[in-house]
């Protein structure tokens, strides 16, 4: 695998490991998959397929399987999903939320395997192979034997049921089934899991790419694909996070349970907070411009939100207004009642989905990442960062998109290390929620930000 430029791409502070990393462990998607048989990992796993030692194949790599079975990184982190459910801090949530063996639980192997239906298994099939190659890829019955002779084309594997991933708006509407979640059986992380000791769900979509690529984006790839952006992958993720985040919540099964709401929804830093009665205490959160609820209510968690206006504003202006409007008004039904935040978030998905297709369908310039992190600590956006979720998600954006930069040769390799400094002091500044302060914060991503805008 061909590793991202930049010290810590993937190796930020304890707290974002732990939210993030370790997260690697439904709207419909907008193209029609054909029904199949998943044929499981040994069937991709031959030699003169993708089981090769080396990536030395003439089309592709043909060693994806290595990357993907890597037992140290954050590139093998699929295949070891279904393991870590036979860890102590497995069993420990399984045992809180009465699941069982977590190894065995629907609720776990949604996410954590293929997320396969009984009848569609075949023979090869292995639910603790982890998340395989068919979860991303589609079920294989309809392409595996084809896929690969000649004439075979890209739009033929489509086709023939193979998800096309390398659509942006496809690609992060299947991460999110589980790196956010859907209405799927098995993929939906609710705050009581969260409660036994899951970790925190956070989404970024060209982080998680790089972090998971098994594949070459040459001449090849465009040849057959297109040309895929960093940029477009990272915009494009942040609108359909929304989309997903605010269509769940709409749905009365999910954003509820018994007589609370379903806290999942919410920014878990803004109750996880240290309670004295220090008469003295100093208060330990902001209020923010962004959302017009009383002060003290739980506030959703819009940390792919504040992304997203940001992008607008500068890549599709003439929907940016309406966007947060609909945010706004979805922040403050919240406020009202259970009919005015379905409402509002009924919207605010329709107006997410809007820049999804707008920033899918634009091109991309070589100032456009430049532009945006410009954005993301500029006036208009940096007092929105009054929040743990927000900032770490604020830090990756700044990192992903200078690391766009430099994969696509906008920023040289020792131009992006000279300003690391000023990177590492951004993540340092939420390297734990217990220590996270807003104004430093902002200070540090403001100086990092302007070191990025120094190289333009």
């Amino acid at each position: 695998m061909r590793q991202p430029q930049g010290g810590r791409f993937g190796q930020f502070g304890i707290a974002l490991r732990h939210a993030v990393l370790t997260a690697l462990l439904a709207v419909a998607l907008p193209h029609a998959v054909a029904a199949g048989t998943y044929q499981g990992v040994a069937s991709c796993a031959g030699s003169t397929c993708h089981g090769r030692g080396e990536g030395d194949g003439k089309v592709v790599r043909q060693d994806e399987l290595r990357i993907w079975q890597d037992p140290s990184s954050a590139s093998g982190a699929h295949s070891r999903a279904a393991a870590v459910l036979s860890t102590a801090r497995g069993a420990r949530i399984a045992a809180a939320l009465g699941l069982g063996p977590a190894s065995a639980a629907p609720a776990c192997l949604g996410c954590h395997s293929t997320n396969a239906p009984g009848d569609a298994r075949g023979g090869r099939f292995l639910a603790a192979d982890g998340v395989g190659c068919e979860s991303c890829h589609g079920a294989a019955s309809g392409w595996i034997s084809s896929h690969y002779a000649m004439p075979a084309s890209h739009a033929a594997n489509v086709a023939a049921g193979m998800i096309p991933l390398d659509r942006p708006q496809v690609r992060a509407q299947v991460c999110l089934d589980c790196h956010f979640g859907s209405d799927k059986p098995g993929q939906f992380v609710s705050h009581a899991m969260m409660a036994a000791g899951h970790p925190r769900v956070s989404f970024e979509l060209d982080l998680f790419s790089a972090m998971q690529g098994h594949y070459d984006l040459d001449a090849d790839y465009a040849r057959r694909k297109g040309r895929l952006d960093s940029v477009q992958l990272w915009a494009v993720g942040q609108a359909e996070a929304v989309r997903r985040a605010t269509t769940l919540f709409a749905q009365p099964g999910l954003a509820s349970e018994g007589l609370f709401p379903q806290f999942y929804f919410f920014d878990c830093h803004s109750c996880h907070r240290a309670i004295t009665d220090d008469p003295a205490r100093r208060r330990t959160f902001e209020v923010n411009p962004g959302r017009p609820i009383p002060f003290g209510n739980p506030p959703f968690n819009d940390e792919n939100m504040i992304m997203l206006s940001a992008v607008a504003a500068i890549l599709a202006p003439a929907q940016a207004a309406r966007f947060d409007s609909a945010a706004r008004a979805f922040h403050a039904g919240m406020a009202k009642g259970r009919p005015q935040a379905q409402a509002g978030a009924q919207a605010l998905a329709s107006a997410a989905g809007a820049l999804s297709d707008s920033l899918a369908g634009r091109s991309y310039g070589p100032d456009t990442a430049f532009q945006v992190i410009a954005a993301i600590s500029g006036k208009a956006i940096a007092p929105r960062f009054t929040d743990y979720a927000g900032s770490a998600q604020a830090v990756m954006a700044v990192d992903t998109l200078l690391n766009a930069l430099v994969r696509e040769g906008r920023v040289t390799v020792g131009a992006a290390a000279g300003i690391r400094a000023q990177i590492n002091k951004a993540y340092d500044a939420v390297s734990a929620p217990e220590r996270y302060d807003p104004d430093a914060f902002r200070a540090a991503l403001g100086r990092a930000s302007a070191a990025v805008g120094a190289l333009r």
